[in-house]
Formats: structure tokens, C-alpha cells, sequence
């Protein structure tokens, strides 16, 4: 995927993200088509420019859910670029980590797990245990990484955003708009290595133990 012919679709509360070629036939900003009429809030990007294609209640505050682990990675693959962490590094689970409901990769308390099948796990199976992991990897504390979270929004501009949490598991006060999520996946996706994740359909994490783990990309659109 280039990155001049692919265009980010935002659709709080609906789907994560849906990548697209710039040649299919697409609603220009202002006419009536309505895209994702079930969703409350929608963001069609031309991720190059960052020009608006299409929006409805873009800048309305909602709860993003698991679409917060779209900033969580844009710091994870910021990390490894500035060689804070590195894809083979081994991390240690801890008991706060392993602890997480929701979507998750069964990680125990004492485990230890590549960075590199940490990001398989966020990135394909939306692991709420292997994203607190990772960022406790990375800033001491999930307290911390949630800091971090905040100032990066801040440096990119972000007006209706704001992190309680680095999964997207129900929270006070934490919540985004249509429009900052666009701009969060419009920086993710300029670090290519995301994209080598984020399109994996299926996968397997500890393939050759006895707790051996499938993963499936819940996004059709991967490929």
C-alpha cells in the first residue's frame, strides 16, 4: 500500500480503520451521500495530505474503545525507531498486565514474550494485556505511558481527545472525536512497519508449546 493512494475511514463506535484505493469512486466533502449511516461519528482521510473527504459529527466526543490502541502504537513503533525498545526485546509480564479482561493473548504474570508477538497481538488480536505490557515496557508504568499519550496528542494537534488508558476499556474522561482519530492513524501509518502488522489476517503466538494461541484479524479489510 502507498501511501499517496490509500485513504483512512474512521468510523468511531463502527470499525477501527478501512484502507481503500484513491481510484474507487468516493463521496467528495458536501455532498449528501451519508457513509456508515449506523455510526455516529464519521472521517473519511486522504492519508497524504490529510484532506477531509467526508465527515458527519466528526468533532463529537465519543468513547474510542479499542481504537485507543491506535495511539498506543504510534508510541510503541516511535519507541523502537528512537531504539527505546527493540522487536526482539524479551518482556516480563507483570500481575497488572496479565490482569486485563476484555480481548487479550492470555499472558501470565511472570511470562516473558517478545516485543515483536506483543505488537502481533495488539495489532491483529486488539490484546488489551499485551498493549499494558508494552507500555509498561516502555515508561515504567501504565500511569506514565498514559502521560505520554496525552502530550503526543497534544503535540499533533488533537482538540477532543483525551486518555485514561492505553486499551480503550471503559473509563471516565476518556474519550476522542471522529476527526483526532483520523489524524492519530493518519501519523501511525507513516511507520511502515505497522502496516507489515496490521495486515496479517491470521497468526499464531507460542506455536510450538502447549499454550499455543490463535490469532484472527477481526478487520475484513486486512490482507
Amino acid at each position: 500500500m502507498k501511501k499517496g493512494l490509500i485513504i483512512g475511514l474512521t468510523i468511531l463506535l463502527c470499525i477501527p480503520m478501512m484502507v481503500v484505493h484513491a481510484d474507487m469512486a468516493l463521496p467528495v466533502n458536501g455532498t449528501n451521500t451519508n457513509l456508515a449511516e449506523s455510526a455516529k461519528s464519521v472521517v473519511m482521510m486522504e492519508v497524504s495530505t490529510g484532506k477531509i473527504l467526508y465527515e458527519r459529527n466528526a468533532d463529537e466526543k465519543l468513547a474510542p474503545a479499542s481504537m485507543t490502541k491506535m495511539m498506543s502504537l504510534l508510541l510503541i513503533m516511535e519507541a523502537i525507531e528512537q531504539d527505546v525498545i527493540h522487536l526482539n526485546d524479551m518482556v516480563t509480564v507483570s500481575e497488572h498486565a496479565s490482569g486485563m479482561g476484555g480481548s487479550q493473548i492470555l499472558l501470565e504474570t511472570g511470562e516473558k514474550m517478545s516485543v515483536d508477538d506483543m505488537l502481533r497481538g495488539i495489532a491483529i488480536a486488539s490484546a488489551n494485556d499485551a498493549v499494558v505490557a508494552l507500555a509498561e515496557k516502555i515508561a515504567g508504568s501504565e500511569a506514565e505511558f498514559v502521560n505520554k499519550m496525552n502530550a503526543r496528542a497534544k503535540e499533533l494537534g488533537l482538540k477532543n481527545t483525551n486518555f485514561k488508558n492505553p486499551h480503550g476499556l471503559d473509563a471516565a474522561n476518556h474519550y476522542s472525536s471522529a476527526r483526532d482519530m483520523g489524524l492519530i492513524g493518519r501519523e501511525l501509518v507513516r511507520h511502515k512497519k505497522i502496516l507489515e502488522y496490521s495486515s496479517i489476517y491470521e497468526d499464531y503466538l507460542r506455536e510450538d508449546t502447549d499454550r499455543k494461541i490463535w490469532l484472527v484479524n477481526t478487520n475484513k479489510v486486512a490482507s
